[in-house]
């Protein structure tokens, strides 16, 4: 709960101008770094296919949305809201696929738990240029789909498999890649030089 306490904290204090989005510091640890180009998920090259208006060039393209109360209060019920409505389910077992991208009804993987969160937040008014799908790797070895939203203070991750929203140097993942900010249908990596330290049940 501390990053919890931080941001709450933080947001007593925020400067919510477009001034003062403007001149962020992107090369803050809050914001995690895009290195280049990279190669588009299988999952979301089908998905595109279906809904192509989803993965095109962002009409608006706000770099980070200001972290208000209000916003912070959606976040939280937008997260909390999927991660209870929808019942997880692999793609396996779901599609007898081993990777399919789509809306959830009433269960899906990862992903689809993502692809709903940005939905929602993009139908209440949040920019999609601050809603990027994320793919990581959790300490298992295995991958993982998180919505990563760029605000003003720093990219913050949902997760169906935390309940609370973390910064993204404070989740328990290495960060391979995300949408591109200007174009919903392309990639980039993402440098993450943390080492994951897995806490011992013993």
């Amino acid at each position: 709960m501390r990053i919890w306490t931080i941001i709450t904290t933080v947001l007593m204090l925020a400067d919510t101008s477009a001034a003062g989005a403007a001149s962020l510091d992107f090369s803050n640890a809050a914001f995690a770094p895009a290195v280049g180009e990279a190669t588009i998920p299988i999952g979301h090259y089908e998905f595109c296919k279906s809904y192509p208006t989803e993965c095109g060039l962002n009409r608006i393209f706000i770099k980070a949305v200001g972290l208000t109360s209000e916003a912070w209060e959606e976040l939280i019920a937008v997260n909390n809201r999927v991660n209870t409505t929808v019942r997880p389910i692999t793609d396996d077992d779901l599609y007898r696929m081993a990777e399919y991208w789509a809306y959830p009804q009433g269960a899906g993987d990862c992903e689809d738990f993502v692809l709903e969160k940005r939905r929602l937040l993009a139908q209440s008014g949040w920019p999609e240029s601050a809603l990027l799908i994320a793919v990581v790797r959790k300490t298992d070895g295995e991958g993982h789909a998180v919505l990563m939203v760029r605000t003003d203070r720093g990219d913050l991750v949902l997760d169906n498999l935390v309940g609370e929203i973390h910064v993204w140097n404070e989740a328990p993942y290495t960060f391979l890649k995300r949408q591109d900010q200007a174009d919903a249908g392309d990639w980039v990596d993402l440098r993450d030089d943390r080492i994951i330290v897995v806490a011992s049940t013993h």
